[in-house]
C-alpha cells in the first residue's frame, strides 16, 4: 500500500494554522476589550482574557487584527482562485446537512475519506467563512468609525455594529469549539492537517 495521497496542501496547512492563531489571540484579547464595556449583562473571566486590560488587550487585538485580515484575503483567495472551496464547500444541501447531523449525532457519521466533507462540514466551513469576513468588516467599523463611515452606516449605528462584531465572534467561537471537539473524536483529521495527509 502507496502513501497516502496529500488532501491539505502545505499552503492550507500554513495559513490554517495561522488563522488559528490570529483568531485565538482576537477572541481572547476581545473578551477583555468588551470586559471594559459589556454590551451585556456578563462579562469573560479575567482568566480567559488576554493584554492585561483594556490597552494592552486593544494591542493585541489590533496586531492579530492585521494578521488576520492578510491571512484571510491569502487563504479565501487560493481557495477561490484554486477551486479548492467549490470542489470540497459545494454543493451545499439541506438534506445533506439533515441526514449527516444526524449520523453524527448518533455515531454513525462515516470518517474513512477525509478528503471529502460531509454536508455538516460543508455548511460550517462555509459559515465560518462568512463570520470571518463580517468579523474584518464590522471590526473595521469599530476601529475606524470615520473612515469606514460607509460601512458603520450601513450596518447601523455603532452600538449596532459592536452587536453584530460580537455575534461574528460567538459564531467563530462556536465553530471553534465543534470543530476541535470533532478534530480529538477523530484524531485522523488532526494529522491530516498536521502534515497533509492522515
Amino acid at each position: 500500500m502507496g502513501t497516502p495521497r496529500v488532501i491539505h496542501p502545505l499552503f492550507v496547512r500554513i495559513t490554517h494554522w495561522i488563522n488559528a492563531v490570529a483568531i485565538l489571540v482576537m477572541i481572547l484579547s476581545g473578551w477583555a476589550i468588551y470586559n471594559a464595556s459589556p454590551i451585556f449583562d456578563f462579562s469573560f473571566p479575567p482568566a480567559l482574557t488576554l493584554g492585561g486590560g483594556f490597552i494592552g488587550a486593544l494591542r493585541l487585538h489590533f496586531a492579530a487584527m492585521w494578521l488576520l485580515a492578510a491571512n484571510a484575503i491569502l487563504m479565501i483567495g487560493y481557495g477561490l482562485a484554486s477551486g479548492r472551496y467549490r470542489a470540497k464547500l459545494l454543493p451545499i444541501r439541506i438534506r445533506d446537512i439533515i441526514d449527516d447531523g444526524r449520523a453524527a449525532l448518533t455515531g454513525r457519521l462515516s470518517h474513512v475519506d477525509l478528503s471529502q466533507y460531509n454536508g455538516v462540514q460543508k455548511a460550517m466551513y462555509a459559515a465560518v467563512l462568512v463570520a470571518i469576513v463580517g468579523a474584518i468588516i464590522t471590526g473595521l467599523a469599530l476601529w475606524k468609525p470615520v473612515q469606514f463611515q460607509f460601512l458603520a452606516r450601513l450596518l447601523g449605528d455603532f452600538d449596532t455594529v459592536r452587536v453584530l462584531h460580537f455575534l461574528a465572534m460567538s459564531g467563530i467561537a462556536l465553530f471553534i469549539l465543534v470543530h476541535v471537539t470533532m478534530a480529538l473524536l477523530v484524531p485522523r483529521s488532526l494529522l491530516a492537517i498536521l502534515r497533509g495527509r492522515p
